[in-house]
């Protein structure tokens, strides 16, 4: 029961702010909305699609105006679009959708699959997936990646380069997690953490210590004190000393003790409640994280073995090109409707952005509508749900980090370094990601 405890949900601010909070959910899609039109955004020329793609891998820096007068004459601008909306995929099988992959098996049903029955084949294609994962932490590690996503038909894996979300060394988290999967690992000697777990247990203790204070109190005043140096009521825990006044009374044949099998079996329920629930995130830190991409590539259970994802390799997701990556763009459409407000009809405009949009595409695309639309504009966001609880904060019992000791290196990880900024600091969404983002006069308020 202390897996569920209330969260406090973070309101929006009563005052607008120069910056939302990191998300690191991954979302599938953006709709963007304001009174000013998105035509900019609309038939891009070859060159600017072209100049586009050379800025995105060159990791080209664009510094817009506070506010570009003609957005639709704004090559900068639209090239700059262009440049948001590349992200790098690996495997890429163009008539299957691989992204999300949990609870796509709808999607994926009836699509062609010529390794599902053919082990060589899919020997082959979990080589390959081995070399990009294996490239991509290697770039992690070098902090010329800044995170990637590995997403199997079961959990996803979200590692993060040493800086960002306020940790000093490289993180893996890894949701939802299951008994099994957190045996495997503890198997291998990988160390990891379930925060949520423990946080959920030390507000309980807390509820309990603050409901034991009270009842002390209470039973004081009734005179029913405990006497100095009287021992305190054994526990429950301590399964056999609990038994000992039955033997002082002479009937503990006669009662039944829980032995060590149903004891286990109370333990081990208690572990699977939390079972494909956000609240069994697990973490793992440091030099454990390369331990496990060991242990992902040989794990037997990453990959499905029957049903239509049988055979496929899970998605690697990343903002930067990798070796074996394939450059990919979010789907953009603009659209334009009449909205009734008060007795009259009004224009409003609206951008949609479709695709797996990650935590860095959504701040830069909210910079460029920060200066195209005359900083006012607001955003309905749809998460990818099992992904929301990335945003809780791992490092609140963690000293305050140096910025410029841990991050010397970051700068060259391919984000604009406003974007690098709001990545780097403690996420503060708990389990929940921003499902509605505003900005009037230039300043943000958004709901979770």
């Amino acid at each position: 029961k202390d897996l569920h405890l209330p969260v406090a949900v973070p309101e929006v601010p009563s005052s607008p702010r120069d910056e939302f909070p990191a998300d690191w959910s991954i979302k599938t899609r953006l709709l963007f909305m304001s009174s000013q039109p998105f035509t900019w955004a609309e038939h891009l020329k070859a060159q600017e699609e072209a100049q586009g793609f050379a800025q995105h891998c060159r990791a080209t820096e664009t510094n817009l105006p506070q506010s570009v007068q003609e957005p639709k004459l704004s090559t900068e601008l639209r090239c700059a679009f262009q440049q948001s909306l590349v992200y790098w995929l690996h495997p890429s099988l163009p008539w299957l959708q691989l992204f999300p992959r949990i609870g796509a098996d709808r999607k994926i049903v009836g699509k062609a699959s010529p390794w599902s029955q053919d082990e060589a084949l899919q020997q082959v294609l979990m080589s390959d997936w081995s070399v990009s994962f294996t490239s991509l932490y290697n770039l992690l590690k070098a902090k010329l990646c800044p995170y990637f996503y590995v997403c199997t038909y079961q959990f996803t894996v979200l590692f993060r380069a040493a800086g960002l979300a306020g940790s000093d060394v490289t993180t893996a988290v890894i949701s939802p997690t299951t008994r099994g999967l957190r045996e495997a690992m503890r198997n291998e000697g990988i160390e990891f953490s379930l925060p949520l777990v423990e946080e959920g247990r030390t507000r309980k203790q807390k509820n309990s210590e603050v409901n034991l204070e009270t009842e002390v109190a209470d039973s004081l005043e009734a005179g029913n004190g405990t006497e100095d140096g009287e021992e305190p009521a054994p526990s429950d825990d301590d399964d056999d000393e609990s038994f000992s006044w039955l033997e002082e009374m002479g009937v503990q044949d006669k009662v039944k003790k829980p032995d060590a099998i149903s004891i286990k079996l109370r333990k081990e329920k208690h572990e699977v409640q939390m079972d494909h629930k956000p609240e069994s995130l697990a973490v793992v830190k440091g030099a454990n994280t390369f331990t496990l991409l060991n242990f992902l590539i040989n794990c037997k259970s990453l990959v499905a073995v029957a049903g239509p994802q049988a055979g496929l390799p899970p998605t690697l997701l990343s903002p930067v090109a990798f070796r074996g990556g394939t450059m990919q763009t979010l789907k953009a459409r603009s659209i334009n409707a009449k909205a009734r407000v008060h007795l009259a009809y009004e224009d409003i405009f609206s951008l949609e952005i479709v695709g797996p949009v990650l935590p860095h595409c959504l701040h830069s695309l909210t910079m460029l509508l920060r200066a195209a639309q005359r900083g006012a504009f607001s955003a309905a966001l749809y998460t990818h749900e099992p992904t929301a609880v990335f945003n809780a904060d791992l490092a609140s019992a963690s000293l305050a980090l140096n910025k410029e000791t841990i991050r010397p290196d970051l700068p060259m990880c391919g984000l604009h370094p406003k974007t690098l900024d709001q990545l780097s600091q403690c996420p503060t969404l708990g389990k929940s990601s921003i499902r509605f983002l505003e900005m009037k006069d230039y300043g943000y308020t958004w709901k979770s």
